[in-house]
């Protein structure tokens, strides 16, 4: 009412020609228009029901499985406690609720070092991660929500370079379990100073510098030839131990046959007569038809070597 009376005093002071109206005039049309008091009390209650349901609500909260929440007091600070699963109540505009994820949740981290023996390393490493419950509230202090972006990236690098420091290209690749885990243990005592709990660390990727790739390969093809050398010179070896061997049979077995032929002269008419039976079969089993002697072809074996002697 009193904007109103004021905004009527001043239009007619600007927009009057024939003189100024007094206040008392203006303050006469006002009473004229003005709204009853009951309205105004109803309206005024209405209002106010809505300002206390609107405030009944806000007075309580539901914190999601997963999550946990801390209150910020505008009196009194953080709280001291953090709020597990559930409904809970605060001070409507007094307090203000933080949500922290509890879960575990994944980064992956790439990073460049130099191993024990100065050759570049390129490795990825996936970091299993969540926050410490019991410090939610010097996280919030210090980092904020966005605690992981602030401290595994530079808290990893630096484990990395520390631990591959200590290894050769090579052992690098034999020893990867223990690089691994030296990894886990190194950044679990770290992350540990920030109020993170690491869960996990595995090596994704590990690749070397194109010098070191070329010279892996080059040293893998002298390897290869140099089997293939070893492997030509046991295979000649070998084929050396069976001509001897074998030439070392034929004189062991001329030697038995001598000694045969002396001892009995029938074991000459044995094996001419086993030459014979060879030969026949040969013949019965080719399709052409021959026409020899059996004189040169040994198959004359009626004639005893008596016989043939004279």
């Amino acid at each position: 009412l009193k904007l109103q009376f004021l905004y009527l005093i001043g239009r007619r002071n600007v927009m009057g020609r024939q003189g100024k109206y007094d206040a008392a005039e203006a303050l006469e049309q006002l009473k004229a228009k003005a709204v009853p008091k009951g309205m105004i009390r109803g309206v005024g209650a209405a209002v106010g029901g809505m300002l206390l349901c609107g405030l009944a609500v806000n007075s309580f909260y539901t914190v999601q499985g997963g999550f946990r929440a801390i209150k910020f007091n505008l009196f009194t600070g953080l709280s001291a406690s953090s709020f597990g699963a559930g409904m809970h109540f605060r001070l409507p505009l007094v307090e203000k609720l933080v949500m922290f994820d509890v879960r575990q949740q994944p980064i992956s981290i790439q990073s460049s070092q130099g191993s024990r023996d100065l050759q570049i390393v390129n490795t990825t490493v996936r970091v299993l991660y969540k926050a410490n419950e019991a410090a939610l509230q010097d996280i919030y202090r210090r980092l904020g929500q966005q605690y992981a972006d602030v401290v595994l990236p530079s808290i990893s690098n630096e484990v990395l370079k520390s631990v591959i420091a200590q290894y050769n290209a090579s052992e690098l690749i034999t020893r990867r379990p223990e690089v691994s885990a030296s990894i886990t243990n190194e950044l679990r005592n770290r992350a540990q100073e920030f109020g993170v709990d690491i869960v996990d660390v595995s090596i994704v990727q590990m690749n070397f510098g194109k010098e070191y790739t070329a010279a892996v390969e080059s040293k893998q093809i002298a390897q290869q030839m140099a089997e293939r050398a070893r492997f030509k010179v046991e295979q000649a070896k070998q084929e050396k131990k069976g001509v001897i061997m074998l030439a070392q049979g034929e004189a062991e077995s001329a030697r038995l046959i001598g000694k045969a032929m002396q001892g009995n002269p029938g074991f000459l008419e044995l094996r001419r007569m086993e030459a014979a039976k060879e030969i026949s079969q040969n013949i019965a089993k080719s399709p052409n038809k021959l026409t020899i002697d059996a004189q040169s072809l040994m198959l004359n074996v009626t004639e005893s070597a008596y016989d043939k002697r004279k």
